[in-house]
């Protein structure tokens, strides 16, 4: 019997093989615990974060206790400061998670600030 872990990170090593980052168009991974959700833009080529945002930021109103809320303002987070940056697209990693509740609030908070993926 296989743990969720061990299943998601099956998922997680085939979706990275596929997706690979660069300076002109990053990596945005997705890590989600019970209690927060944080996300990276990440360059695979220099093996540099560039930017990163979470639940936690200071930034970031907490309004609601509603973590998909929680998570499609992290999303915008990530967004506007990308686009502050100079990058307009991205590639999604989603790391392994379904693409369904939190991933998918964050990955529409980013559309909505204006990154394309």
């Amino acid at each position: 019997m296989k743990t969720k872990t061990i299943k998601r990170n099956k998922i997680k090593k085939r979706i990275r093989k596929v997706i690979f980052g660069t300076s002109e168009k990053p990596r945005m991974t997705v890590f989600r615990s019970n209690k927060a959700i944080y996300t990276q833009l990440i360059n695979d080529k220099d093996e540099k974060t560039l930017l990163s945002a979470s639940s936690f930021d200071k930034d970031i109103k907490l309004e609601s206790n509603n973590k998909t809320e929680i998570a499609k303002q992290v999303g915008i987070s990530i967004g506007t400061k990308a686009v502050k940056a100079g990058i307009k697209s991205v590639s999604f990693d989603r790391n392994g998670y379904l693409y369904h509740g939190r991933v998918k609030s964050l990955a529409d908070g980013a559309r909505e600030a204006g990154l394309n993926f």
